[in-house]
């Protein structure tokens, strides 16, 4: 028993460093998608959007395929989680997926419509800045727990089923926290200087989207970095888990980690500055990863801090060995082609030069 109990540890650990890396790659890959949308809430005219939709089309689907993998592992190796989280985060991931749903509904109308081209230009861009807000909101409120309780739900109460259910017990609303509406704009502020540089990177220097592209990835360099401060400090403030460890017996590693943070950042920026667009993208991403990975290393042992650990919110020991066994091999699969896309489609384009191809 001993030795099974281990092997489901290990299993569980496994699968939650995955679940971190897709929820990764998601926020960094699509994250540039979502923020190039953002800009284009602002853009003059409909080709500008137009082109920004086609420097993209290439690989924002292949993108929003982590979201729908992490999503997959959350149901195969964390069902716990997966069913009491979704039905805390309802309304927020219901408005993040329409969201989604709308941008791509919209990538596959402009290219084609006539008259309704500006509707599905400005569904491209609100389900771009409505997204990456709802689903802010639900990291910041899935950070603060939720209660659950061990018992009959009300919807199966009158149903003649008699075993207990371990299930939500909060409201609808419980998810609405300062905090978490707070997390939703940074994830905009996040997403939008990601987008930023994303358009410096993949439009010729001297383009017009390029050159507003550049000073809106300056104004967003330091609103981003205003954004990583308060967030700290909010959350060494009301989470006594991670303000357990930053300042316990290891300080001096998260402080390191913070200053490199910030060299990342300033590497970005300076790089930004020069003109080397694609090095300040990576810089940039770089920061992204830094922090999800100081995010996740903060909330261990739990999944969802306070309500979940890793081994209490795990699928058994068969279930998780069987689910390693066929899903694992997938992910160096999955990463390979996600790189090969954007490699393909990597070249830079003008407003004009690629317009006519969306």
């Amino acid at each position: 028993m001993l030795e099974i109990a281990r092997i489901a540890s290990s299993l569980s650990t496994w699968w939650w460093l995955l679940l971190g890396l897709f929820f990764l790659l998601y926020i960094a890959l699509d994250g540039a998608d979502l923020g190039a949308g953002i800009f284009a809430l602002f853009s003059r005219d409909e080709e500008e959007r137009g082109a920004i939709m086609a420097s993209m089309a290439g690989f924002w689907d292949g993108n929003e395929t982590w979201l729908v993998v992490a999503g997959g592992v959350l149901f195969g190796a964390f069902p716990l989680v997966y069913g009491s989280a979704f039905n805390y985060l309802m309304i927020p991931l219901m408005l993040a997926l329409w969201a989604i749903i709308m941008r791509a509904v919209a990538f596959e109308f402009h290219i084609h419509a006539r008259g309704s081209k500006k509707l599905w230009g400005w569904f491209f861009a609100l389900g771009s800045l409505i997204a990456p807000f709802f689903a802010g909101v639900a990291l910041g409120a899935t950070l603060q727990g939720f209660p659950m309780k061990a018992g009959l739900a009300a919807q199966i109460a009158s149903t003649g089923y008699h075993t207990p259910v371990l299930h939500f017990a909060g409201g609808a609303l419980d998810f609405l926290t300062p905090f978490s509406l707070w997390t939703g704009v940074g994830a905009v502020i996040a997403a939008s200087l990601a987008g930023g540089l994303y358009l410096c990177a993949r439009f010729v220097p001297g383009d017009v989207i390029h050159e507003r592209a550049r000073r809106w990835t300056s104004l967003f360099s330091y609103l981003a970095l205003l954004a990583i401060v308060v967030t700290l400090i909010w959350s060494y403030a009301i989470f006594p888990w991670a303000a357990a460890k930053w300042t316990g017996p290891y300080w001096w590693i998260w402080a390191a980690w913070f200053v490199v943070v910030l060299f990342f950042a300033f590497k970005s920026m300076s790089n930004h500055s020069a003109g080397h667009d694609f090095i300040a993208l990576l810089w940039g991403e770089g920061v992204v990863a830094l922090l999800w990975a100081a995010m996740w290393a903060s909330m261990y042992p739990y999944i969802v801090p306070g309500t979940w650990t890793i081994d209490e919110a795990a699928n058994p020991a068969n279930s998780l060995a069987v689910f390693t066994l066929f899903m694992t091999g997938f992910v160096p699969v999955m990463i390979m082609y996600n790189w090969y896309q954007i490699w393909v489609f990597r070249g830079r384009f003008t407003k004009k030069s690629v317009y006519g191809s969306h």
